[in-house]
């Protein structure tokens, strides 16, 4: 394994969690177990495509876990690793200052946030 260099740490940081769904993903794990479909459904905007690779990437980097189980019909299910719940601090202060910006910008979350997350 190559070594990585970083100018600063929260390079490292961004490299495990970055981009548009990995912190979505990520939030909808703090909530407990969910299979790909449920998944899909609370994140109605992004590919079935997209979706397995940011689950197979944070699989890799060791933030979350992929059960499956042996059954007919297979049922595949992922949650946080015990790694993975380290994030919890970071990803609950990325969703209050999401809710704050919202306030600040829109008023009303209600407004800008889907139905489903607010039920969640």
């Amino acid at each position: 394994m190559n070594k990585k260099k970083y100018n600063i740490s929260v390079e490292a940081t961004l490299e495990v969690i970055g981009g548009k769904w990995k912190c979505v993903i990520l939030c909808h794990l703090t909530h407990g177990k969910k299979r790909t479909s449920e998944l899909k459904r609370l994140m109605p905007s992004i590919t079935q495509k997209m979706l397995t690779q940011q689950l197979r990437e944070l699989e890799e980097d060791g933030v979350i876990n992929r059960i499956v189980y042996n059954q007919v019909p297979p049922k595949v299910e992922y949650e946080l690793s015990e790694y993975g719940k380290s994030l919890e601090e970071i990803l609950n202060a990325l969703c209050n200052w999401g809710e704050n910006h919202i306030l600040k910008v829109y008023g009303d979350k209600s407004e800008v946030l889907e139905e489903s997350i607010l039920n969640q």
